[in-house]
């Protein structure tokens, strides 16, 4: 066999386990793919995607571009899926106020279960309040007792419309309290807006970890079901006496009515990617833990978080009137 020949066998026997088409059809992908984060750039959602979706790229043999869609609470991405063309060139991480906003809103923009294609779960997120390093609060119970001897006074930003504000006002409700939500087009911002003194603590993902270790901020507690490795000393809100658990997780979708072949193919690609030592050590960066599933169980879970937004928002007071 000439070596050239020889060369294109060896590769495509390597690249046979994450695609294998019909005869007469081209191999998927034979272009590069896009990807949607609906978040600014620089935060952990971002970095962890894009992240992932260069380790998936090698994998697929074709370049995936991440493209920043930030505001609307994180939704732009579910928005720019839901009229894509189903060939698995259009992807969006889905976070999870795609289920949350179409349970506030009287006439829905799109049914999470009816409009994508759920290919893959991949992490969950890390988060809790934190303080500037001269905040007078030195632990939540503190803030907490402030912000209720002053009604009203106390502010706080979200890296979006109805998204950690949900942990914060289910806080509020349990400790009669009423704060106000400031929200942000993602992590950067909220953080920076906090830095600056223009708010008294952000409610943020794990995108605040390097800036604690640094001394930049000081965290009060997380929405975790357990402590942090990296911050032990730092309690949950359940340890505190309140039973407000955060750790949202999120993974990637495609429009309704994906080939399953091509399906499985990127859930291939980003499966590896997602266990691969490199994006491990991105995880470690931010204390988020891995939240795999695959494209089955990944569709029951997205019906199962659909139901319990709509009891979080009736539960809040959030529905449409």
């Amino acid at each position: 066999m000439p070596p050239s020949l020889a060369r294109r066998t060896l590769l495509g026997a390597t690249l046979a386990p994450l695609a294998a088409p019909a005869l007469g059809q081209s191999r998927f992908p034979d272009r590069p793919l896009r990807v949607f984060v609906p978040w600014t750039p620089g935060g952990a959602t971002d970095i962890q995607m894009r992240s992932a979706c260069e380790i998936a790229s090698r994998h697929l043999g074709q370049p995936i571009v991440v493209e920043n869609r930030p505001g609307a609470s994180g939704s732009l991405g579910a928005v720019a899926l839901k009229d894509a063309k189903p060939d698995g060139y259009t992807l969006s991480q889905m976070p999870n106020s795609v289920f949350r906003m179409p349970a506030m809103q009287a006439k829905p923009q799109w049914d999470p279960l009816r409009d994508f294609t759920w290919i893959i779960r991949l992490v969950g997120y890390m988060g809790g309040v934190v303080v500037r390093p001269d905040a007078p609060w030195q632990t939540l119970p503190e803030l907490i007792a402030y912000a209720r001897a002053n009604p009203g006074k106390i502010s706080y930003g979200t890296p979006g419309a109805n998204t950690t504000e949900v942990q914060m006002q289910r806080l509020a409700k349990l400790a009669g309290i009423d704060w106000v939500p400031v929200a942000f087009r993602g992590a950067a911002p909220n953080l920076q807006a906090l830095l600056s003194g223009d708010i008294h603590f952000s409610a943020e993902t794990s995108a605040w970890a390097d800036m604690a270790l640094e001394g930049r901020v000081r965290p009060l507690a997380v929405w975790m079901s357990g402590r942090v490795a990296r911050f032990p000393t730092v309690p949950t809100f359940r340890e505190l006496g309140w039973d407000v658990l955060g750790e949202s997780t999120y993974g990637i979708a495609g429009p309704r009515g994906m080939d399953p072949a091509v399906v499985r193919t990127i859930h291939d690609a980003f499966r590896l990617a997602v266990h691969d030592p490199a994006h491990l050590a991105v995880l470690a960066r931010f204390d988020m833990p891995v939240r795999y599933l695959g494209p089955e169980e990944f569709a029951t879970e997205a019906a199962a978080l659909m139901a319990e937004a709509r009891r979080i928002v009736q539960e809040l007071g959030l529905q449409p009137v």
